[in-house]
């Protein structure tokens, strides 16, 4: 059966996982073969270093957002104190939960699907991590101020065509976005000001083809600070940071 599962593309790891684990093999892969991913059929993702449970209620955590958390440890070294964080969108609270384990940090959560903050509270407690989840749209329940607002917000337009696996299985809420996918990168940085201290960053993870557009969006907003765009492991725009140091 291992041979398989890679021979479906799945990755030796992944496929000793799943054999570890699963109750029903057979019928585990006849589902990777219609598409379901096998992340949902583990239970579970390694993400930075830090185990985290999923279903079908969050995204899959991928493996360029464990960039954007590397990136942000980078750049938060700017601050000499714990550092106030919000996280905009936690899905399953892997940005949240790495970045509260790798630097010393209050965090703040937020989603705005009830399903989603169950996973992410369940991810907190077995990684032994200080989170404070809060059901909210955006800021619609915040009133603190933070030092990094951080968000992988759904960005793929409605009428877009995406891989079958994604669409059919993974949170319509968590992938697509009005507006050309820019919707919430818009309403976050509209509003983010209020909720920003005198030294901050902005952190976005991003679709290759938005980088510009947002960065122009951002430019309205926060046209006195730096507009930092950085790029994934393969080249492409995958990240923008909004700094003000």
């Amino acid at each position: 059966m291992l041979n398989k599962l890679e021979e479906l593309g799945i990755s030796k790891t992944e496929a000793l996982e799943l054999l570890k684990v699963s109750k029903d093999i057979d019928s585990d892969y006849q589902r990777i073969k219609q598409g379901y991913p096998i992340q949902y059929l583990i239970g579970y993702v390694d993400f930075y270093g830090f185990k985290i449970n999923v279903n079908e209620n969050v995204l899959i955590p991928r493996y360029e957002t464990e960039f954007l958390v590397e990136k942000i440890i980078k750049y938060s070294k700017m601050f000499n104190d714990k550092i106030n964080i919000l996280d905009i969108g936690t899905g399953s609270g892997a940005i949240a939960i790495s970045l509260n384990k790798m630097i010393d940090s209050n965090v703040i959560a937020v989603d705005i699907s009830d399903e989603a903050l169950e996973v992410a509270r369940n991810n907190s407690k077995i990684n032994n991590a200080n989170i404070n989840y809060i059901k909210s749209d955006l800021f619609e329940n915040i009133s603190e101020k933070f030092d990094i607002i951080v968000s992988n917000p759904p960005y793929i337009s409605e009428d877009e065509k995406i891989m079958d696996s994604v669409d059919k299985h993974e949170p319509h809420l968590a992938l697509y976005a009005k507006e050309d996918g820019l919707y919430f990168y818009r309403k976050i940085l509209e509003n983010a000001y209020k909720y920003l201290n005198k030294k901050f960053i902005i952190a976005f993870e991003i679709g290759w083809w938005q980088a510009n557009l947002i960065k122009d969006m951002a430019r309205t907003y926060f046209n006195n600070s730096k507009i930092i765009i950085e790029n994934d492991l393969s080249g492409k725009n995958r990240y923008i940071f909004i700094i003000n140091e």
